[in-house]
């Protein structure tokens, strides 16, 4: 299992990733599932995944493929693309062929086994920072202000503390608290989603990267949110006032 998050905000974009992958209570491994392409001065692109390993390795693995010269390749590069939103359909096309010949080399017919997800966020220059959600048809749909956050994977026990604590306006560091808070809640619900953890934090207008870092099981803050959150909310329910049978 997965889970990841991007959430858009008026200054940029955060998104955060797991790295756990199972086959079985006695398989797990850890494996990156955020990915960065950047060409400095003129767009900042990332990707997150969630789904079949091999499935996202191959578009991985494709992308990169495919920002050799022109003349080394024949399909687009999600660099020279000249929006986010062509950068989308380049990722949601290369998805959609690799599930294609996976299911054909393996003659499924229904719900595919190779399915994946995959949220790309990122800004080319010329356009504002543009957050999508990619399905394993190829299709997609983009953040906007009804729906200014994604997540995919195991998305239902870190869903709650999204609802009612995003705030466009919040600075990169609460942003952070928040995932932080999210991600925790989902790691106590389902051992299939673990650290270490990866975050990318694009600040808009920038076209170069941002923050990179890698979360580890011994990170500090990580830890003294996941323990100060538990307090909090037994102290908050320890405040409500009680239920009376009356």
């Amino acid at each position: 299992m997965t889970y990841c998050v991007g959430l858009k905000l008026n200054r940029g974009i955060v998104m955060m990733s797991d790295t756990r992958t199972n086959a079985g209570v006695d398989n797990i491994s850890v494996f990156r599932k955020m990915f960065l392409w950047e060409a400095e001065g003129e767009r900042s692109v990332t990707l997150m995944t969630a789904g079949n390993l091999a499935t996202t390795q191959a578009v991985v693995s494709l992308l990169s493929e495919r920002m050799k010269p022109a003349e080394e390749r024949g399909d687009p590069s999600i660099l020279e693309a000249p929006s986010m939103f062509q950068v989308a359909r380049i990722v949601g096309q290369t998805l959609r062929e690799v599930i294609a010949e996976q299911d054909g080399r393996s003659g499924l017919v229904a719900d595919s086994a190779f399915s994946a997800t995959l949220i790309l966020g990122g800004q080319v220059r010329g356009g504002e920072p543009r957050l999508f959600m990619i399905y394993p048809e190829g299709n997609f749909v983009e953040a906007s202000d009804d729906t200014p956050f994604f997540q995919i994977g195991e998305t239902k026990y870190g869903r709650p503390i999204l609802v009612r604590a995003y705030d466009p306006d919040m600075s990169f560091e609460d942003a952070v608290k928040l995932l932080m808070v999210s991600f925790d809640s989902t790691i106590k619900a389902n051992l299939s989603v673990g650290l270490p953890l990866d975050l990318h934090i694009y600040e808009t207008d920038t076209f170069h990267h941002g923050l990179i870092r890698r979360i580890e099981r011994d990170d500090a803050y990580f830890n003294m949110i996941s323990e100060g959150w538990g307090v909090a909310l037994r102290d908050a329910f320890n405040a409500l006032p009680p239920y009376s049978f009356r």
